[in-house]
């Protein structure tokens, strides 16, 4: 049988949201004491704080708060009493419980290609914030330890593509919804992933970095290839916060994108 934390890691790494349980405090005569926690999805529980109504309880409303797309934490008293108005049976201990409900919601997903100058300073802080961070390169030594020994006490958790061919095969594999940003060396890249992108459904917004001059092209390159405007048009450039983003500057560059990328998802957990 898994323990709480491991289930809690299987649902990060499936990216599925749940809620965890906790009993935060219990008076008097109770099934489970302070600190039993259960693990609660759309479909499952694991563990347990005290079966019978308290726990059933305890499920309808974790589950009511996963319908709800609510991000914020949640506590109910249960009086363990027969006279106690009950929905799930009754249960008699007579004591008092307290019960914390934290939703742990899927994370966002950002998918970073080519992780030079611009890409590793973005990755540097990306990885300070609780999502999954995918890092794609063709450049071998671009990925290696070193290069991204900064990372190493990463909040994020991070996955390393080193695809030294066709790493446009990459965006397939990427969870549902995953922000996208092109930056590569090579423009021939760049293209190639652009092309890639907008022929998939599942991705979510899709950055390229570069000039007016440089998305001209791009996008009749896009358009002569056969795609329509509404395809072409999911293609965000320029990528970064509006009002700083006249710096060259590779920190500065990287500091724009990642404020936009923030307040995208705070956008997105608010639709939810």
């Amino acid at each position: 049988m898994s323990t709480w934390w491991q289930e809690v890691a299987a649902l990060r790494s499936r990216r599925e949201a749940g809620v965890l349980v906790t009993v935060t405090d219990a008076r008097g005569h109770a099934p489970r004491d302070a600190g039993a926690k259960m693990v609660v999805t759309a479909r499952t529980t694991s563990g347990s704080v005290g079966g019978g109504n308290l726990e059933a309880e305890a499920v309808r409303r974790a589950r009511a708060l996963l319908d709800s797309g609510g991000t914020r934490p949640e506590t109910f008293e249960s009086h363990l009493s027969d006279k106690a108005p009950l929905q799930h049976g009754v249960q008699c201990c007579g004591g008092e419980v307290s019960v914390l409900l934290e939703p742990l919601p899927v994370v966002p997903s950002v998918a970073i290609f080519g992780v030079g100058h611009v890409g590793l300073e973005l990755a540097r802080i990306l990885a300070r914030h609780d999502l999954d961070l995918h890092l794609v390169d063709s450049r071998a030594d671009h990925l290696s330890d070193g290069t991204l020994a900064p990372l190493a006490d990463s909040v994020a958790v991070v996955h390393v593509h080193a695809v030294p061919v066709l790493p446009e095969l990459v965006l397939a594999e990427l969870p549902a919804g995953s922000h996208v940003l092109v930056m590569t060396h090579d423009h021939a890249e760049d293209i190639a992933l652009c092309d890639a992108a907008i022929r998939l459904d599942h991705l979510g917004p899709i950055g390229l970095i570069g000039s007016s001059a440089k998305w001209a092209r791009f996008r009749a390159r896009l358009l002569a290839d056969g795609h329509d405007r509404a395809a072409v048009d999911r293609i965000e450039l320029p990528i970064g916060m509006p009002g700083i983003t006249t710096s060259k500057e590779p920190a500065a560059i990287a500091l724009s994108v990642a404020a936009a990328l923030l307040a995208a998802f705070e956008r997105e957990s608010a639709r939810r």
